[in-house]
């Protein structure tokens, strides 16, 4: 991994709350891709929801409750690393209009405009180049909604990925549409999300793709539990773990 002059030396990374409970060592690979590059990363102990389920449910008091606290455990001016889409976008696109006329406004904001979304932060930053010292496999790219329409950052997952010498990266249809998770969504619509989560999955498996690869947890836990519940299923993992894994010796 090569380092730019701008690259920083020390970086706080969120963990988000899906990563914490069902993806952990994916939070971990993503934390080490930063430490291999020189980077020391700090983890607030006492960081916990970015309070998007509340805000997007409408509970804006409860919503700005948890995301004042949030704004206390990244008080220091560091780049924040959020290895999801949706949680970056939550704080970088939300969290400003969230606090408007707020005592943390100018602290929300502050927060919001040094938050990236890990791959954009490997690409946009690092300019990682990884050497893929893996066996040759085919992958598809599930972009999150947030990542393509929130942050704009949707091509960076596959810049990695392309990056990958081993590595063919397969197009599928339906690449721009959700999977069908969107949070409460899944919770309050099951039937429609379920069918869009079909539609996604009968995709994947169509291209030919021996792995599913995705910057967002939720869009893994849905798209994998899906796969789970069919006989043609194909294995789910974040971008973060898949590059760890991809870039280590093996005996």
């Amino acid at each position: 991994m090569t380092r730019t002059a701008a690259t920083p030396d020390a970086v706080y990374f969120f963990g988000t709350c899906l990563m914490d409970l069902l993806f952990p060592h994916a939070g971990l690979a993503g934390m080490e891709l930063l430490r291999e590059a020189g980077i020391r990363v700090v983890y607030p102990k006492d960081q916990s929801c970015c309070g998007q389920p509340a805000y997007n449910s409408g509970y804006r008091d409860e919503a700005r409750s948890v995301a004042a606290a949030q704004i206390a455990c990244f008080p220091d001016p560091l780049p924040v690393v959020v290895p999801s889409g949706s949680c970056a976008g939550m704080i970088r696109q939300q969290y400003p209009q969230l606090f408007r006329g707020h005592p943390l406004q100018t602290r929300a904001e502050a927060l919001a405009a040094r938050v990236y979304e890990l791959t954009e932060f490997l690409v946009d930053v690092l300019q990682y180049r990884p050497a893929d010292l893996g066996p040759p496999i085919k992958v598809a790219v599930h972009s999150s909604c947030s990542a393509r329409r929130e942050l704009g950052v949707a091509d960076r997952i596959e810049t990695l990925v392309d990056a990958l010498g081993q590595v063919t990266r397969v197009e599928h249809g339906r690449k721009a549409e959700c999977c069908g998770f969107g949070g409460t969504f899944a919770v309050k619509q099951p039937e429609i999300s379920a069918a869009m989560v079909t539609d996604k999955c009968t995709e994947l498996h169509a291209s030919g793709a021996e792995r599913v690869i995705s910057q967002d947890c939720g869009c893994l836990m849905n798209i994998g539990g899906a796969f789970d519940r069919r006989d043609d299923g194909i294995p789910t993992q974040h971008i973060a773990e898949f590059l760890w894994e991809r870039t280590r010796e093996r005996d």
